[in-house]
């Protein structure tokens, strides 16, 4: 059951006290934040690790250096890969009107970042205050500015494609063919190519290759070597993988996960 969040920003009574409030952790490898709410829009930002986050929409990959958008009142869950250096900002909704009503992967430029850092160094940023109102105004109009990156895996919700993505999720690297996926899950090949089309806006050979690059993601932070990223999540070798990698990301493996350390003290996540 979904638990929702009371806000950070207002008081029981509705007052608005704050326009951004700050959470700093650093999380296990392993570790899990269950389903949750927050009133707030939310934007969750790791400097070291893996986050993935889980909706009802789909499921979105966060590899270190690039934050995820988080609308108000999302239900949402989020899966530790690696050590984290989770810092998390939560905004009254209506400073960023011109960011999508849905879950997003953004970069997270050097500005970006250190204005990330030096938000964190505060439990809140209030308009009122003219220092925390300029650092406030340059962390929206960054937010503005950004384009989102291809790191999510859509959801489907009909049973018979439902069954194709359970299979596979659990088992990235099996090698059937649609063909044999279908027979297994009673359903047509045409049937099942319309369904993915219709529900993820992908084709199924798009979104099977989008399952296993997000897969490799996970293990490359939990500390997998780059050819058992690879084979195990059902790329046939390592440059094969590492020349997908590169067309949908723009850089290595290596080069994209690539990180500097973030020296701040965490505070507790908020409940």
């Amino acid at each position: 059951m979904s638990h929702k969040c009371q806000s950070v920003l207002c008081t029981s009574r509705g007052r608005r006290i704050a326009e951004l409030a700050t959470v700093s952790a650093d999380l296990p490898h392993g570790d899990r934040i269950p389903e949750h709410s927050h009133p707030e829009d939310q934007l969750l930002f790791a400097s070291r690790g893996v986050m993935t986050l889980q909706t009802a929409q789909g499921t979105w990959v966060v590899p270190p250096m690039r934050a995820v958008w988080i609308p108000a009142n999302t239900p949402h869950s989020v899966a530790i890969s690696g050590i984290v250096h989770m810092r998390t900002l939560y905004l009254h909704p209506g400073l960023c009107r011109q960011l999508p009503r849905k879950c997003a992967v953004i970069p997270v430029s050097p500005l970006l970042r250190e204005l990330v850092l030096r938000a964190c160094t505060h439990a809140k940023l209030r308009k009122e205050v003219s220092v925390e109102r300029r650092i406030l105004e340059c962390i929206v109009d960054q937010l503005q500015a950004v384009e989102s990156i291809p790191l999510q895996l859509p959801h489907v919700s009909d049973p018979r494609a439902r069954r194709i993505v359970e299979s596979l999720s659990a088992n990235p690297s099996d090698p059937r063919t649609l063909a044999a996926l279908c027979k297994a899950c009673g359903a047509s090949k045409r049937t099942i190519q319309r369904l993915f089309l219709e529900e993820t806006r992908m084709t199924f050979n798009r979104w099977r290759q989008q399952l296993r690059l997000l897969h490799a993601l996970q293990l490359l932070a939990s500390g997998e070597k780059v050819t058992v990223a690879a084979l195990d999540s059902g790329y046939h070798s390592a440059s094969a993988f590492i020349a997908t990698f590169r067309k949908q990301l723009g850089a290595t493996p290596a080069r994209y996960l690539r990180t500097t350390s973030i020296n701040t003290s965490p505070r507790p996540l908020a409940s």
